[in-house]
């Protein structure tokens, strides 16, 4: 579970396959987090030190209330307070944190996943439905997805081993379902409509950062549609989402949870954050970032439907425009490239974008109403739809501007 560098993603990609950025501005170096990595023994230390420095803290206070205590001690009086009311018996106010996180825990789980290598990580995933699958992100689980294990942890302790039902690298979502889970009470999280969320929505994010689970975060929503690419470094396996960009704090491990509304709805799963002072990249033995307050969550509604696919079918499906563009991040929107890979025609013949009259120097500079400056937006954006869905395509050539309407068509799996 290593991280994707968004700054080395392909110079080109097919318009169902992609890079992305950041909506309105130039495209940042947002990275899928890392499952953290598991409490391997070799990790220890760091873990130990952070939680010495607390305990450090807390001795220092825990120093100065004794003193103060004996110092009244030897007055020969001895007082003892004890709080108001029993805890046990407060009640939560609706919709509150407290109340969000008690309802919503139950049904957050803490994934390890373990390659047949023996490499792997730690993160967190949340009970889709009453069947024991589980949504999640494709890079948590992608590492035991061939001959590997996986297990998913309750708040309650309960363990269980999983499978891959399918992912989808290119939406990064997976699902995974429990095995051998008959004594377990499954409540799927309610899911909210990520369409229906405005900036400054109030956020809870849930998850287990560092391997620390049942973490509770807050926040607001601090933009929508913001295009967001990762990829392995080496310019493959990318992953783009128009994503909720939230300020809860989140961290390698977080990935794959829940980002919930103030009603307690699932509006978004998790998924990268934007890290300072690393080119874009997260993870390895001495480098895991934190939260600088920039993270990405992919937008629930959209994560939905992958996941009903990849319950029905096993593998993903994406809809495509069938036309090769360059992803370098101009500003100016998406260009059809001269050529595709391996020097064949940048516009499928027959396919959608040539159906629509889209050809070779084209600029992509709007989808239906929402503004393209790259390639990676493109795609991110196509992505929100279905194959077979109608958009309006705005586009220049030779300095004129023109609309066409576009039929996407599909491409099924991750080849």
């Amino acid at each position: 579970g290593r991280p994707h560098d968004a700054s080395q993603a392909a110079s080109h990609a097919d318009a169902h396959e992609g890079t992305p950025g950041a909506a309105g501005g130039p495209w940042g170096t947002g990275v899928p987090l890392p499952p953290s990595d598991p409490p391997a023994r070799k990790r220890t230390g760091g873990l130990v030190a952070a939680l010495l420095a607390a305990v450090l803290v807390a001795g220092g206070i825990g120093g100065g209330i004794g003193y103060w205590a004996a110092d009244r001690e030897a007055g020969g009086d001895s007082t003892t307070i004890s709080a108001l009311g029993n805890p046990k018996s407060e009640s939560r106010a609706p919709g509150s944190v407290s109340d969000i996180a008690g309802k919503a825990l139950p049904s957050v789980v803490t994934i390890e996943a373990e390659g047949s290598n023996g490499e792997g990580g730690t993160g967190t995933g949340f009970v889709y439905d009453k069947q024991g699958h589980i949504l999640t992100n494709n890079h948590v689980v992608a590492s035991a997805a061939d001959n590997g294990k996986l297990t998913a942890t309750f708040s309650n302790g309960k363990r269980y081993t999983a499978e891959v039902v399918g992912r989808a690298q290119g939406y990064d979502v997976a699902v995974i379902k429990l095995k051998n889970a008959s004594d377990a009470k499954l409540t799927p999280l309610p899911l909210g409509d990520s369409d229906k969320v405005s900036v400054g929505d109030a956020t809870v994010a849930i998850g287990a950062p560092f391997g620390l689970s049942g973490t509770v975060t807050t926040g607001i929503v601090s933009a929508k549609n913001r295009p967001v690419a990762s990829s392995d470094g080496g310019g493959g396996n990318a992953s783009y989402m128009s994503a909720l960009q939230t300020d809860a704090s989140i961290n390698p491990g977080n990935s794959g949870g829940p980002l919930l509304n103030a009603d307690g709805g699932v509006i978004g799963i998790n998924s990268a954050i934007q890290s300072a002072g690393n080119g874009g990249g997260l993870g390895g033995e001495t480098q895991q970032s934190g939260s600088i307050g920039l993270g990405f969550a992919i937008p629930i509604n959209q994560a939905k439907n992958v996941a009903q696919q990849l319950i029905k079918t096993g593998e993903p499906v994406y809809p495509v425009i069938e036309a090769t563009v360059n992803m370098k991040d101009t500003g100016n929107g998406a260009t059809i490239a001269a050529n595709g890979a391996g020097g064949t025609p940048a516009v499928v013949p027959g396919g959608p974008a040539d159906k629509a009259g889209l050809k070779s120097g084209d600029v992509i500079v709007k989808l239906n109403d929402t503004v393209i400056d790259s390639g990676p937006t493109l795609i991110s954006e196509i992505w929100t739809h279905k194959p077979g869905d109608k958009v309006t395509i705005t586009y220049k050539r030779d300095g004129k501007q023109s609309t066409t309407q576009v039929t996407l068509g599909q491409r099924k799996g991750d080849s």
